[in-house]
């Protein structure tokens, strides 16, 4: 039986607790490969990797096409921006123009919760979930957890706050979900306005106050707030958003004396995070971005073995 018995990374939904592991334990490979002189291993050698971003994303895009390069893909980002879509052409269309070109590893992230989803059932290759609309993110998911059991040296039992625009999150329900299934208590911290309605079932303790769901927490997650979502709409303005809402060092000081701070980035300084806090050591936010390599290549890497386990029998 594979060590990661899925076709496709569509959502941390689909996964298991063994599931989660198997990419964890790949991924403290490649993280040690990543840290070495030679960084290149063969794992996609021959193989054809896209990347098809229907939404800008320096960040993860680059990351996945790093990701790639290192396991020795042919890697090719479509720029969704000049491309036929524009022009009218459907999803399913895109779906049949990409398969007649026998792609091996399909990226993909969109605007539409779904749409991944939906694309994967029109193609023949594996399909990543690089984000879709407010629905899921799970190699950032998968990332965090990496980072957070580098730090703790596990990855349950831990009591991990997620603070800030939890409604409109992709990443924040991923984690709720990863984070869940590894039995930590999860806490979410947020003001009443930016908390999605059905919160209940995550499973997850609600908090409208900082001081309040920081209390003696492991691990402090942040959430990127746009600027515009707080103009007259969830809270008054930045400067009342980050004064309540804002991790600063006398709210980091509730939670535990070695709790690390998370933030998938990028970050708005003085919003959600004072400054001071995101480049303190208990910053582990840049380890998050080198983790996002490894744990690509480990998704890749397991979906690869799949692809061709499956085309061999």
């Amino acid at each position: 039986m594979s060590a990661f018995p899925h076709r496709h990374l569509l959502g941390i939904h689909d996964l298991s607790p063994f599931d989660i592991r198997a990419v964890l334990d790949l991924a403290e490979d490649y993280a040690r490969l990543n840290q070495s002189h030679d960084k290149h291993a063969d794992a996609l050698r021959g193989l054809t990797q896209i990347n098809l971003f229907f939404e800008n994303s320096t960040r993860t895009q680059a990351s996945f096409e790093i990701a790639g390069k290192r396991l020795g893909a042919d890697v090719m980002n479509m720029s969704v921006g000049t491309s036929s879509v524009r022009k009218g052409e459907t999803l399913i269309d895109t779906a049949a123009t990409l398969n007649a070109m026998r792609p091996d590893l399909l990226v993909v992230r969109h605007h539409n919760s779904g749409a991944v989803a939906l694309l994967s059932e029109k193609v023949n290759c594996a399909v990543l979930n690089a984000g879709d609309g407010r629905h899921e993110h799970p190699t950032q998911a998968l990332l965090d957890a990496l980072t957070i059991r580098r730090h703790k040296g596990r990855i349950q039992k831990l009591t991990i706050a997620i603070c800030g625009d939890i409604a409109n999150s992709r990443v924040a329900r991923s984690n709720m979900l990863c984070l869940g299934k590894m039995e930590n208590r999860v806490r979410v911290i947020a003001p009443p306005t930016l908390l999605p309605a059905g919160i209940d079932r995550f499973g997850v303790e609600v908090f409208t106050e900082m001081e309040e769901g920081l209390k003696d927490c492991d691990v402090v997650m942040m959430l990127r707030i746009q600027n515009e979502r707080l103009e007259g709409q969830a809270v008054p303005s930045t400067r009342e958003y980050f004064h309540r809402y804002g991790l600063t060092e006398d709210k980091l000081a509730l939670a535990r004396p070695d709790a690390i701070v998370m933030h998938p980035g990028p970050m708005n300084r003085g919003v959600e995070i004072d400054p001071a806090v995101a480049d303190c050591e208990r910053s582990v936010i840049r380890e998050q971005v080198e983790m996002g390599v490894a744990v690509r290549m480990a998704a890749m890497d397991l979906l690869a073995r799949n692809l061709r386990a499956e085309r061999m029998a």
